[in-house]
């Protein structure tokens, strides 16, 4: 298969033999068309943000985290206040429209923690965009409070929640999720959070970390799974994929010494992604998921020039600048970016960039300098 059609929706057979076969310029090419006929031919967006952690205890420890500590461990923290407000307020004096908020597991942060945070942000910036806790911390708080995932979420939106992240979706199949994160929520659990967000007319994004133990296949029914709920409910703004950073985590040293299998790789014999191979899958997640309007690219962990590259394999945003990233930094990736920086890559790879909000509302054309902060 060389040449991608961009016309019908695409089955998992016939994207599988995309990821499988298809010459990747062919396949770039087509993800660019189905992009620019969704979004047009001159503007790119990106958003400008913090990722404040409010915890690294987590009682998942997945092995894919080289974040997360033990409750015990002097490395261990729960913000306070004062340094929270310090956060976001240097995020709005950088232009930030949303603070993206996440946290581990922590056994002692529940239901009533959680809403007495979103209360107090708030209280001090009530026009501030709340884009916070994932499926996996939604899941937390019902366990520790014996609430519904309806209870939790509606108490969250009445606290100030404005949109879900899709972060802990990893791979969507039980296998793999049982070989690397056994304690955090099930794909099932995942889904039916975000189901449930989504009756609540509590907008949400999706997530996919793939190139670990999982198989083609695999990697394949999550897509799948997004695609059916985003066709049930309508509920996602967009997708984000990455591939997994090795560096500190179990997992990685799992991975080199054979004792798991890359179930992806012709060989089973893990290697770091590629650039090629997260290319060839953001490609693909394009054409497959035809009914997102969004795909980000992964700056972050890819670097900004192949983030940039992303904008014509199929993303139509640049993500955002991540004042602050803690979760993949522990890995070992370290890529940085200003606002200035991120105009630059749209602008150069031919596009007009525009500054969006937490939820894809264009607030700002970057030619007119910075959007008015959020008070």
């Amino acid at each position: 298969m060389n040449q991608p059609q961009t016309a019908g929706r695409k089955s998992v057979a016939e994207a599988q033999e995309l990821f499988a076969k298809a010459d990747l310029l062919a396949l770039g090419q087509a993800a660019d068309t189905a992009c620019r006929s969704r979004h047009g031919n001159a503007v790119r967006t990106f958003a400008v943000d913090r990722n404040i952690n409010f915890t690294n205890v987590c009682i998942s420890c997945c092995t894919f985290c080289a974040f997360c500590r033990q409750n015990q461990s002097a490395e261990a923290y729960v913000i306070n206040e004062a340094t929270l407000f310090g956060k976001i307020d240097y995020a709005l004096g950088q232009g930030a429209t949303h603070i993206l908020m996440q946290g581990g597991l922590h056994p002692g942060f529940g239901l009533d923690e959680a809403a007495d945070l979103l209360t107090g942000i708030r209280r001090r910036y009530p026009s501030l965009h709340l884009h916070a806790f994932s499926p996996p911390e939604v899941v937390h708080f019902a366990h520790l409070s014996g609430q519904s995932f309806a209870d939790v979420l509606r108490r969250l939106i009445d606290c100030g929640l404005g949109s879900l992240p899709g972060g802990g979706a990893e791979i969507l199949a039980d296998r793999p999720r049982q070989l690397t994160s056994p304690k955090k929520a099930t794909a099932d659990q995942w889904i039916e959070v975000m189901r449930t967000a989504h009756s609540l007319a509590l907008r949400t994004t999706a997530t996919m970390m793939y190139g670990h133990v999982e198989s083609l296949a695999e990697r394949l029914e999550h897509l799948d799974r997004l695609r059916r709920l985003q066709d049930e409910t309508g509920g996602f703004t967009s997708f984000i994929c990455w591939p997994f950073q090795a560096a500190n985590t179990r997992l990685g040293a799992d991975l080199a010494s054979g004792r798991l299998r890359a179930e992806w790789a012709p060989d089973g014999r893990w290697h770091a992604a590629s650039a090629e191979q997260y290319l060839r899958t953001l490609a693909v997640s394009r054409l497959f998921l035809d009914n997102f309007d969004h795909l980000q690219a992964s700056w972050v962990t890819m670097g900004p020039k192949l983030g940039q590259v992303a904008l014509a394999f199929g993303a139509d945003d640049l993500g955002s600048t991540m004042i602050e990233e803690n979760v993949v930094r522990a890995a070992g990736v370290h890529h940085r970016q200003t606002r200035d920086d991120l105009v630059r890559l749209i602008a150069d790879a031919g596009f007009e960039p525009h500054q969006r909000d937490g939820t894809y509302r264009r607030v700002w054309p970057a030619s007119q300098g910075a959007a008015p902060a959020a008070s």
